[in-house]
């Protein structure tokens, strides 16, 4: 079903917006724009559709701007997700490959994401309380000590200590290390403390090591610390035109406890395509009001979402929220070495991974998948007129390929 011609109007308004930051009239839009009608007719519909509350006038004599109801839907009828060609695909990767550490990858991710959109940029650590056991290590520091090694699917590496008096036998150590490896892979530390727990009335001689890793597990989870918030980009916001509108942004990245709740959340509650977008009063944050959030969870479960057909989603008058469009082609060109510019390429492969790339990733070397839900997050917060299209596109991507850095990420470098 063809969408009303007042919302094809919208659509247009929104997007010239976007592009100029100034109040579109009835006159520009049809010179603009092949709609196939009179700029009268177009005034009726700017009309009715600032009465819908879609447009607003700033002054009497200007033309209208799109209000957070406009935004919305303009957002939620996004059609596709943007493909990145090889090249850009290989430009994101060859930038993140330099990384020495999972914080160095997230520390680039977000200078990477923010070159790219030129906006704020948020990056957050892998949280403990959903990264998943992948491989523990036993290891004896003295007759009465014990070092307990952990390894998550998230790219940390937490370790312990463990007061064991009389110390297992190496046999021992050897024997109940296999066990609980193949008992808790894919576990959060609370399942494995519960899991181990269990394997106590089994391995009766073994009940006070097993009791020992129990209660390691369970401080992992409690005090490892919280995840962290890598930022990038806050002087962009310096120097746009609506600095006034923008001001408040700055104490909301103070809040970083606010600003962790509402994008984890948001990274949470998203669409087909592993993205979610607040606008203004949607993200509950008076400082964010003249704000936007883009957001999209990275972990295993980001690695193993299927694709939707492309087919599906490049109706430009269906509804639901494809979250995705075309990116245009005046995003930054120029800054870091290896940063790629995201554009529109119909000719690049909708969804593709690049497994086949020559460039190598950091940490990709094996791994484990499982994760219910994403660990941690990618943002990017900019003024409600962002470009939507190109923000999520970025945003998708960036997380994409932080899901491949971390998804196998085991060596000890990790945290």
């Amino acid at each position: 079903m063809a969408q009303p011609r007042r919302m094809v109007v919208l659509r247009a308004i929104v997007e010239d917006y976007i592009r100029s930051q100034e109040p579109i009239g009835s006159a520009a839009l049809t010179k603009k724009h092949d709609l196939g009608v009179s700029s009268a007719t177009i005034r009726n519909d700017m009309a009715s559709l600032e009465e819908e509350g879609y447009l607003i006038q700033p002054h009497t004599s200007s033309g209208r701007i799109p209000t957070e109801k406009g935004y919305r839907y303009f957002v939620d009828r996004l059609s596709t997700v943007v493909p990145l060609s090889d090249a850009q695909r290989k430009g994101i990767a060859a930038f993140l490959s330099g990384s020495v550490s999972l914080q160095d990858t997230l520390q680039r991710a977000a200078r990477l994401l923010s070159h790219i959109t030129g906006q704020v940029a948020v990056v957050a650590s892998p949280s403990p309380a959903k990264a998943k056991v992948l491989r523990v290590q036993i290891v004896p520091v003295s007759s009465t000590l014990l070092l307990i090694v952990v390894i998550t699917d998230a790219g940390n590496v937490a370790q312990h200590t463990l007061a064991l008096s009389p110390q297992p036998t190496d046999i021992t150590l050897a024997d109940v290390g296999s066990v609980v490896n193949g008992a808790c892979l894919g576990l959060t530390f609370a399942q494995a403390a519960e899991r181990v727990r269990s394997l106590k009335s089994s391995r009766r001689e073994s009940v006070a090591l097993l009791e020992g890793l129990a209660q390691v597990f369970e401080a992992m989870g409690d005090n490892e610390r919280s995840s962290e918030l890598y930022m990038a980009g806050a002087s962009h916001l310096a120097h746009r035109r609506d600095i006034a509108d923008m001001a408040p942004l700055f104490d909301a990245l103070e809040e970083q406890i606010v600003l962790m709740k509402l994008m984890s959340a948001l990274s949470e509650d998203t669409d087909a395509y592993g993205v979610g977008v607040a606008i203004g009063s949607e993200t509950h944050t008076p400082e964010l009001l003249h704000a936007s959030v883009v957001t999209s969870g990275y972990g295993n479960s980001l690695a193993s979402r299927a694709e939707p057909a492309e087919s599906d989603a490049g109706h430009e008058d269906g509804g639901g929220s494809a979250l995705g469009g075309t990116a245009h082609a005046n995003m930054a060109q120029t800054g870091m070495a290896g940063e790629p510019r995201i554009t529109d390429d119909a000719d690049a492969e909708p969804g593709k991974m690049d497994d086949g790339d020559s460039v190598a990733m950091p940490f990709l070397d094996g791994g484990s998948g499982g994760s219910s839900g994403p660990v941690a997050f990618v943002g990017s917060i900019g003024p409600t007129h962002m470009d939507y299209a190109a923000t999520i596109a970025a945003v998708r991507a960036v997380a994409r390929y932080l899901t491949r850095a971390i998804s196998s990420y085991d060596d000890g470098d990790g945290n």
